[in-house]
């Protein structure tokens, strides 16, 4: 047990169980926006866990809720009520948008998808799937074969035939070159074509309103609007995966389907990560004839647990009222635009884009992309990676950043893309 940890971590944990940074980072504690590691160094967060770290780290709320639930009871199962479960529910049912709506809870976003993948292939009676390219939804089997994204799907076996659209990447591809309102018109044609290939009906379409893994990509606002329009007509369900896009991140919107909104809401929309602000906490919302349409017993064990709802429903409460959607938007306007002035002389930079406090910064490769990961770290703010090839830093703070730490962070990071360009020594 004296071994570095790395070497034990290496020794039981699988190969592909992935880690960033050439000299792994042990993180022991966190406060607001920044974690310190093992020696004490502080860090500048800018990525909260993969987008979990929704409002503060060590958010006296959360925790305040999580000790006294745990010092009351810690497990009790759905097959028991829990009072703030159904306080959470009625809450995410209201924020929903989706009329008459049912909310179950699970512990992850690959799992709150794998559940509405259930649900929509059980109440169309179909199989075949609609997803986009350059996608990810989650690591179980059923999540891996709905997957666009090359780099995230270790297998081609799936119990569900997938169909992938055009129209989730802006900028390059096929369609690059257009006018949105040209782009979405012909990605609706693909859109149809595609149907007109499949066999019998289809379950379902799923997709982020913005790609997270795939480096923060997004289509022209109104694309799912008018997907939804050709959807309609052959009674497709439309599942909104919010799991990175919820809660008020983008800034603009409390939901990432809401810039898509003309022709109505989602028929399911998952969530997860934000919500339990590093609690394990998931879900599916659907229209009632949709989420009630299973025929089988089922329960959930860990999902929706006393504890993990108390820190759920603690989260939102704060974010909703200190109005963290608007700091989103307004101090994630501020460092978007800090971040493009600074590219904009760099040839490493292709492009800067995003929403709110969901930024990307695509580079010219993945070696690129590496080495400005590690000399972020260097200089005490963690980013995150992404895009098809990993070739997309992810920028996504919690959104209680201020402005000072977010001309912070854009500073080190416009330090950290000039070495990477060349114009500064280390």
């Amino acid at each position: 047990m004296t071994a570095p940890l790395h070497q034990r971590h290496r020794a039981v944990m699988p190969q592909w169980l992935a880690l960033y940074y050439r000299e792994p980072l042990e993180l022991t504690h966190g406060e607001g926006r920044h974690v310190f590691d093992v020696q004490g160094r502080r860090y500048l967060d800018f990525f909260g866990g993969i987008l979990t770290t929704m409002t503060a780290h060590a958010l006296p709320e959360v925790t305040k809720a999580v000790t006294e639930q745990a010092g009351r009871i810690l497990h009790t199962s759905t097959l028991y009520l829990d009072r703030h479960m159904v306080e959470l529910a009625e809450r995410i049912a209201a924020l929903s948008g989706i009329p008459d709506a049912r909310v179950f809870f699970t512990t992850s976003g690959t799992e709150a998808n794998d559940t509405a993948l259930l649900l929509a292939t059980t109440y169309r009676r179909s199989n075949q799937i609609l997803a986009m390219r350059n996608s990810y939804h989650g690591r179980s089997f059923s999540t891996v074969g709905i997957t666009g994204n090359s780099a995230w799907s270790p297998t081609s076996l799936s119990p569900l035939q997938t169909l992938y659209l055009h129209g989730a990447v802006r900028s390059g591809g096929r369609y690059g070159r257009l006018s949105d309102q040209d782009f979405i018109q012909a990605c609706v044609a693909d859109l149809e074509d595609m149907l007109g290939q499949a066999h019998g009906n289809v379950a379902a379409l799923i997709a982020e309103p913005v790609q997270g893994v795939g480096g923060f990509t997004a289509p022209p606002d109104g694309l799912y609007a008018a997907f939804r329009q050709v959807l309609d007509q052959h009674g497709i369900l439309w599942i909104s995966d919010e799991v990175q896009t919820g809660w008020g991140r983008t800034g603009d919107h409390f939901w990432g389907w809401q810039a898509h909104a003309e022709n109505g809401p989602p028929d399911l929309l998952t969530f997860a990560k934000g919500i339990g602000n590093g609690m394990a906490v998931g879900g599916v919302v659907a229209r009632a004839e949709v989420m009630n349409c299973l025929d089988a017993n089922s329960i959930s064990t860990f999902g929706g647990s006393p504890v993990t709802m108390a820190a759920g429903l603690a989260n939102l409460t704060h974010l909703l009222e200190h109005d963290l959607q608007g700091n989103a938007r307004r101090v994630g306007g501020l460092l978007t635009e800090r971040l493009r002035a600074a590219a904009a002389p760099l040839a490493v930079v292709r492009e800067v884009r995003g929403r709110g406090l969901m930024i990307g910064v695509e580079l010219t490769g993945p070696e690129a992309a590496g080495q400005a990961l590690e000399l972020a770290r260097e200089h005490g703010l963690l980013i995150g990676k992404g895009g098809r090839a990993g070739q997309v830093l992810r920028i996504a703070p919690p959104l209680s950043l201020t402005v000072a730490e977010a001309e912070e962070g854009a500073a080190l990071l416009e330090r950290t893309l000039r070495q990477v360009n060349g114009g500064e020594p280390a």
